[in-house]
This record gives C-alpha cells, sequence and structure tokens, in this order.
C-alpha cells in the first residue's frame, strides 16, 4: 500500500489512528472530575499537537538525516505565518491558497539561507543558521514594520481589500477563515456522552491530514535513494567528498524540504489564529523543534510526532496545575502534610513546569539516547521476552512423547 513496507505501513496506520481518534483518546476522564485537568482533547491544544508535530517531523528529515544541527528553523515557521496572513488580507479567507504560498516562501527562503549557512559544517553551520534566525526576527520586529507590522503582529482589519472575499461579514465583523465557503475552520461539533465531552473541530481534522500527508512524505524520503545518501553524508561526509561526490545538494535539498515543512506549520498556525508575530522566530522557538526531536528520537519515524506532542502536553496541561488544584488533591491528608506536600511538589508545576521538563530530557538523554521511541521499543522487547519465556517454561513442563 503507497510503496511503503509492512513496517511502515504499520506505523503510518498507527499514526493516523492517533491523530483521527484524539478527541477520544485525549479525553480520558470526566469533565468535572479531579482528573479532568489532564484532558488535553480541545480544539486549540490538539491543533498545536499536529501543528508542532509537522513542524518537528520536517526538522528530522535535517537533524535526523544528514546530522546537521539547524538553530533557525523558526525563521521559517514565522515566514510561513506572515505569508499566510497576507494572502488572507490581500485574497481571501481561504486557507489552501494560504499554505500553498507558506510552502513556497519558505521554500525559497530556506534556499537562500541553506545556499550560504551549509558552506560550513559542524558548529559553524549551526551558529550561522541562529544568526540568520536572529537576523529575520530582528527584521521583523523593528526594520520591515510596514509588511510585519513590528511587535504588535500582523493582523486582519476591516480595511483589507481581499479581493476574492468579503472584507466583512453582514455583521460587520472580520471574516473567519475557512476550507471551502460555509465551512469555517472553527467549526466544532461537540458530542456530549453523559460525563463526558468530545469536540470534532474542522481545523484540527484538517491539520490532522496534512500531518499525515508529511509523515507520508517522510517515510517516503527515508526510504528511498536519496535518503540513504543523507544518512551517509551523517555518517562520514568526509568519506563522500573524498571519492569526488559532490554532497553539498543533497544537503541543500533536504534544508529546503525541511524549511518547507515548517512553513506549512508555520501557514497552518495563521490558519488557525490568523495572527503573526515576531516570537515566533525566537532563537527559543528553534530550540524548541531541537528539543521535541531529540525527545522523541531523532533519526526515527515517529519519534519527532511523539516529542511535539509531549512538550506541548506539558506546556499548556502541566503548566496550568497550580497550588490550589494540588490542595484539592491532597484535602484528604492532614492539615500538615498537605502544606509539606504542596511545598515540596510546588516548585515543580505551573510557572515551573520548565524544571520538571528539563529534569525529564535530562534522564531520557542519559538513559534513552534513542528518545521515547527507544523507551518504547525497550518496553516492547521487555514484554516479549516475558512472553518467550513463558512459552519455553510451557514447553519444558510437558513430558517428552
Amino acid at each position: 500500500m503507497f510503496g511503503l513496507n509492512q513496517k511502515d505501513k504499520s506505523t503510518l496506520i498507527v499514526v493516523a489512528a492517533l491523530t483521527l481518534l484524539a478527541p477520544f483518546i485525549l479525553n480520558p476522564f470526566p469533565e468535572g472530575s479531579a482528573l479532568a485537568q489532564f484532558n488535553a482533547g480541545y480544539p486549540d491544544l490538539m491543533q498545536r499537537f499536529v501543528i508542532f508535530g509537522i513542524f518537528a517531523i520536517g526538522f528530522n528529515i535535517l537533524f535526523g538525516l544528514t546530522g546537521y544541527l539547524s538553530f533557525g528553523h523558526a525563521a521559517f515557521l514565522g515566514v510561513g505565518s506572515y505569508s499566510a496572513v497576507w494572502m488572507f488580507k490581500l485574497v481571501g479567507m481561504n486557507v489552501l491558497p494560504a499554505i500553498t504560498l507558506s510552502v513556497i516562501v519558505a521554500g525559497l527562503f530556506a534556499l537562500l539561507i541553506g545556499f550560504v549557512s551549509l558552506r560550513r559544517s559542524g558548529i559553524y553551520f549551526s551558529i550561522l543558521t541562529l544568526a540568520f534566525a536572529q537576523m529575520s526576527f530582528n527584521l521583523a520586529y523593528s526594520v520591515l514594520t510596514p509588511i510585519t507590522n513590528g511587535e504588535t503582529g500582523l493582523q486582519l482589519t476591516l480595511n483589507d481589500p481581499r479581493v476574492l472575499g468579503q472584507s466583512a461579514t453582514a455583521d460587520g465583523s472580520i471574516p473567519v477563515t475557512n476550507l471551502l465557503p460555509g465551512l469555517e475552520m472553527r467549526s466544532t461539533y461537540v458530542l456530549d456522552a453523559g460525563p463526558w465531552l468530545f469536540q470534532f473541530n474542522l481545523g484540527y481534522y484538517l491539520c490532522a491530514l496534512l500531518l499525515l500527508v508529511a509523515f507520508y512524505v517522510s517515510i517516503r524520503i527515508f526510504r528511498s535513494p536519496f535518503g540513504m545518501m543523507l544518512r551517509a553524508v551523517k555518517s562520514n561526509q568526509q568519506r563522500m567528498n573524498y571519492t569526488g561526490l559532490n554532497t553539498r545538494p543533497y544537503t541543500l535539498a533536504a534544508f529546503v524540504i525541511s524549511g518547507m515543512y515548517a512553513g506549512l506549520a508555520g501557514g497552518l498556525m495563521a490558519s488557525m489564529d490568523p495572527l503573526a508575530g515576531a516570537e515566533r522566530m525566537q532563537w527559543t522557538a528553534s530550540g524548541e523543534v531541537v528539543l521535541m526531536t531529540i525527545l522523541g528520537g531523532a533519526g526515527t519515524l515517529i519519534g519527532p510526532v511523539l516529542g511535539a506532542g509531549f512538550i506541548k502536553y506539558f506546556e499548556n496541561i502541566f503548566s496550568k496545575i497550580n497550588d490550589n488544584v494540588l490542595h484539592g488533591w491532597f484535602a484528604i491528608l492532614p492539615d500538615g502534610i498537605e502544606d509539606f506536600l504542596v511545598f515540596v511538589v510546588h516548585p515543580f508545576i505551573g510557572k515551573g513546569w520548565h524544571l520538571t521538563l528539563g529534569i525529564l530530557f535530562m534522564l531520557v538523554v542519559i538513559y534513552l539516547p534513542g528518545g521515547l521511541v527507544e523507551g518504547g521499543q525497550r518496553i516492547g522487547k521487555y514484554f516479549k521476552r516475558g512472553s518467550d519465556d513463558a512459552q519455553s517454561n510451557d514447553a519444558s513442563t510437558k513430558p517428552a512423547e
């Protein structure tokens, strides 16, 4: 199916099942219960899961296959967002042309930056990409204010021409983004199943569909001769150069493809919320996608998706746990013990969620160099070994015939 082997086919099916059933999987606890704090099945957060999953998948094509560590990929994310918002301002509120423009502009921008940065490798390449990203951030923040609207961010207004759409709705408000006339990105169907509420959002499922397409393309790249060439670059680029093979076209192609993935993610972010700001181009955003890829498992297929979901869950769910929530959890304990436990846990939740994430990241890097994917593989091998041992014990207890 689709030119994939059995293992890749199974991986694609798993990712498809996780994305399509996310409204159920991410809402395991009844509304109003103490554990409902951990539910993540609302549209805004689910969109972030898949959008940053696309971002991380693209970054993994560059870093996971070639070993080139870029600290400037947020520049392409920001360029994609700005391109989409300008498409909404000038043409119309349909998201498909906006996303297409985001991918094209980000790819051209990546071609320019990659052509210069890939003249160096190692730490020098990383510093060059960081420098380009910071230059892009400062240009967007101050110098190119007529295009980016500076620190305020680029937003839609009632004065926008929108030659193929309405400048304002019948009630005088700004139109919303749509897939087709009558299909708004914010359209959400709520399924009331007793104490559970499941939300099915059109914008999320568009992002999920594009995630599956992006994931499928990454599989084909990983398994193609082009992907094998990129792995050879990571293994020993100097030896390849000695054989007379010019590796720069391959690494530049990987850089551009990775930038186009970032542009797609930026265009989707603007499609869900028509706003583009310079903060999306900061070096911290570039560092975040590096953490996602390493945490999930650099060089693996599903790892970046897992890493993106893990970090965004911490950022949006774990960070909202405050002292009041903790007091509610420990209320059955004596007051002294309750206050002591809240005092101990307090630095690791709420605004201190970065500390918890940092500790987990450190543990993963030390004990699971292959990221969350390696952890899953170890667990699978453990259960498989236990099953094999049980079968061998059963065989040994049977009398000989």
